[in-house]
């Protein structure tokens, strides 16, 4: 089993130490939320919240996601950045394969991308991008990012994107993982037909119980499944006995977290509090699981 650690729209300043101590008590990497900006006047519905309600984001800091990734990067030494998620239609594939190759390289390999659709008709707007067709347009994106990552001369022909063969180096000297958050069966096939893993997003015991059955079933239909990394939310993660149980049901990454990211609330919590709770963890999870 590995562990993450998730915190979001907190204290800007709280990141490299909350990181550090993360790595200190044993866990394995750190989410990296993404936002590009909140907009004034909206009539669309969060997915993950009982009401759809998006007021919890508004003016809450959000440091651009490859920029927090590689000063963490910089900051630590084992600690794997995984965007959690990374709303990839919404950008230039060739420029975030750039980005993400680059900051793979620079870590020795501690970088997995995580991506998703953005939730929001707006981000689509302010990037120039149309919202129609954008699962099509998340798979072309990362059929783009998965192939100029090798190194390797790539050359696509799509609906969406057409690029002239290029190459780009420095490649990571390992493949770069992808891994692909949604609860949608949309989302669950694509994190199984074109990428390393799939991210939960949270919610209850039952509904996480279907999305791995029906990921199962999806790899049983492929003659080489290969491996897969499964990211979730779960209260078992909290417990030795219950990471026990969430690891033989074929998850392999816990995300654990202290707060309701949810909250309308601004976060409050001290730097210390929170180290306090991150090495409580070590101590009492990860140590004894170990």
């Amino acid at each position: 089993m590995r562990y993450t650690y998730a915190e979001a729209m907190t204290n800007p300043d709280y990141y490299i130490p909350l990181a550090q101590a993360a790595e200190a008590a044993g866990f394995h990497s750190i989410t990296i939320a993404d936002s590009i900006a909140y907009p004034a006047e909206s009539d669309s519905k969060y997915p993950y919240t009982p009401d759809g309600n998006r007021e919890f984001l508004e003016d809450k800091p959000f440091i651009e996601t490859f920029v927090l990734s590689a000063a963490i990067a910089a900051a630590t030494t084992t600690l794997r950045l995984t965007p959690f998620v990374l709303k990839l239609p919404i950008r230039p594939p060739v420029l975030v394969a750039k980005q993400a190759s680059s900051l793979a390289r620079l870590s020795n390999n501690r970088f997995a991308l995580g991506v998703g659709i953005s939730p929001w008709p707006e981000d689509f707007d302010i990037m120039g991008v149309p919202f129609e067709r954008r699962g099509k347009r998340l798979d072309e994106c990362i059929e783009i990012v998965k192939g100029l990552s090798t190194g390797e001369y790539f050359e696509y022909h799509g609906e969406f994107y057409d690029i002239q063969k290029i190459k780009m180096t420095p490649a990571p000297t390992k493949p770069l993982p992808i891994l692909v958050g949604g609860h949608s069966d949309a989302a669950l096939r694509r994190a199984v037909r074109l990428t390393d893993g799939w991210m939960h997003a949270g919610g209850n015991a039952e509904d996480l119980d279907k999305y791995l059955a029906r990921i199962n079933e999806l790899r049983s239909e492929r003659d080489n499944p290969g491996e897969f990394e499964i990211h979730a939310v779960s209260y078992d993660a909290y417990t030795p006995d219950g990471v026990k149980r969430v690891e033989e049901k074929g998850i392999t990454d816990v995300i654990v977290g202290f707060r309701n990211s949810y909250a309308k609330e601004h976060d409050t919590e001290s730097l210390e509090d929170k180290i306090k709770k991150i090495n409580w963890y070590g101590e009492n999870v990860i140590a004894k699981v170990s």
